[in-house]
């Protein structure tokens, strides 16, 4: 048997069709520390959530250090490898609108400098490099091997970065998780589990950030 909790904070459990509701009632009880855990924290992410904002003089996270966010006059926003700057006088949420425009724009550029840098050592080529604003799902290829990225990957650090990066590429050469995979991945990264670890970690972390 088995308990997941879906991100409305509703309870499945998965057992056999045959298995008497008592004995399964029993699995839940024996499993109800777990169950208050797992749904307190959910719930705390999702205060975190709602009480999230970005502001002057607050720091975001890119490539897994934090920077600062300051006021600069003028018309321009960006980064420039100390500090996010944009205009004054933004309210929260413009502050934030105007900093996912900066993020969208390094992540391109990062994004693409470590895929061709990682092509060239797995001897692939994808036929397309883009960002989107996807929330969970990191990167993905294509049938046609073009790779796209969330521009919200570039706030993890490197590691978890250029996993994402070699996750993508290994796809080129299997378009599947087979072991066949996993050894074109391993071959590139072999600490790759423990990376994968750390990618679940940085995904917790954005759960209670809200980019939208």
């Amino acid at each position: 048997m088995a308990i997941h909790i879906k991100r409305d904070m509703t309870l499945e459990v998965r057992a056999p069709l045959k298995m008497p509701k008592t004995e399964i009632d029993r699995f839940v009880m024996s499993k109800r520390g777990w169950i208050e855990r797992h749904l307190a924290e959910m719930e705390q992410r999702a205060r975190n959530k709602a009480e999230f904002s970005v502001n002057y003089n607050d720091t975001v996270s890119l490539q897994g250090r934090e920077y600062p966010v300051t006021a600069r006059e003028g018309n321009r926003a960006g980064f420039d490898g100390q500090r996010f700057f944009l205009p004054p006088g933004l309210s929260p949420d413009e502050i934030k609108r105007v900093i996912v425009q900066v993020y969208k724009s390094i992540a391109k550029r990062i994004l693409t400098n470590k895929v061709m840098d990682y092509s060239k050592q797995m001897g692939v080529m994808p036929t397309a490099v883009k960002v989107n604003s996807a929330k969970t799902r990191w990167g993905s290829c294509s049938a046609k091997n073009s790779i796209n990225f969330s521009w919200r990957l570039v706030m993890a650090d490197d590691d978890v970065i250029n996993y994402v990066v070699v996750h993508e590429l290994a796809h080129i050469r299997e378009h599947n998780h087979s072991e066949r995979f996993w050894k074109v991945v391993a071959s590139v990264l072999p600490d790759y589990k423990g990376r994968q670890k750390k990618l679940k970690e940085f995904q917790l972390k954005l759960a209670g950030e809200d980019w939208d």
